[in-house]
């Protein structure tokens, strides 16, 4: 996991940031912190320490970007001290990548970076939903205090996926602008399907998108479901290759249920049958101690 921490700015901020990268840092896995020494070649740093991590993994890549943002209209940046880094460029040091990625941006003007991150078996997450949300956004406090935090955990499985991180996370940020009496100025979307659209978070009942996009784009939320930063012990000990067989499996059994309007009754359940006896398999053959339903 990389967690970017960006220019302060005030003194406050720099507290805040530094606070919010340390709940990642002990949140429990491995950690490389970027931005902290306050060199001013921190985008530097980056892009040599993107050049070096492996492209083609089945391990997943998180980075989180803990700061303040600008837009000037055209283009977005996350502010670092030194040179700044914008969506395009951290977009292009993504490109080779073909693992399993999971980008947090926490900062203000952040909205624009999912358009430009956006990408298959790709979550991107932003604080606000366009680049024009430009106060210092709150988003990036609660979401690093809810990605380890049992009480984020919806269904009840025992670890905190990355969506429901998201949603305990905005919903913290909706009762801090209703509770000061404010206007909200930031609106966080998640991108996970690749379309480069973004769900607000008041689209979800428990950890299932509700409402449908125009034009009959896919729901966002499933694949962000099984991001866990810090797995279960029951995760855990099930070998990747059958988790990531697991997953394959329960995207395919969401993407079904989600067209079933579009099917006949009989073409449903004979693909309900076949996917739902793929996955009865799997626990059934996994190893000891891991074959029982997460």
């Amino acid at each position: 996991m990389f967690v970017i921490v960006g220019a302060p700015g005030a003194e406050e901020y720099g507290k805040s940031f530094t606070h919010s990268a340390t709940l990642w840092q002990q949140a429990g896995a491995k950690t490389v912190m970027i931005g902290m020494d306050q060199s001013t070649n921190a985008l530097a740093q980056l892009r040599q320490r993107l050049t070096a991590e492996p492209k083609d993994s089945s391990a997943e890549l998180w980075l989180v970007l803990l700061g303040h943002g600008t837009f000037d209209g055209k283009e977005a940046k996350f502010n670092l001290r030194g040179s700044d880094l914008s969506a395009a460029e951290l977009a292009s040091l993504l490109q080779p990548f073909r693992r399993p990625m999971a980008i947090i941006n926490c900062a203000a003007s952040s909205g624009p970076f999912i358009k430009a991150l956006s990408a298959t078996n790709r979550v991107v997450i932003t604080a606000t939903k366009s680049g024009h949300e430009q106060n210092y956004a709150r988003f990036g406090q609660f979401i690093s205090e809810a990605i380890s935090n049992p009480q984020a955990d919806l269904d009840k499985d025992g670890q905190t996926s990355l969506l429901e991180a998201f949603l305990a996370a905005s919903s913290h940020v909706a009762e801090f602008y209703k509770s000061e009496g404010r206007l909200a100025t930031e609106h966080a979307l998640l991108d996970d399907n690749g379309d480069g659209l973004g769900t607000p978070a008041d689209w979800f009942r428990g950890v299932r998108a509700v409402k449908k996009p125009a034009g009959g784009a896919a729901l966002d939320g499933m694949r962000a479901h099984q991001f866990h930063l810090v797995r279960s012990e029951t995760e855990r000990a099930l070998p990747a290759t059958w988790r990531a067989r697991r997953d394959e499996l329960e995207r395919r059994l969401t993407q079904l249920r989600d067209s079933k309007a579009d099917q006949t009754e009989e073409d449903y359940y004979q693909k309900l049958e076949e996917i739902l006896f793929h996955l009865a398999q799997l626990y059934k053959n996994a190893p000891n101690g891991t074959n029982q339903p997460p």
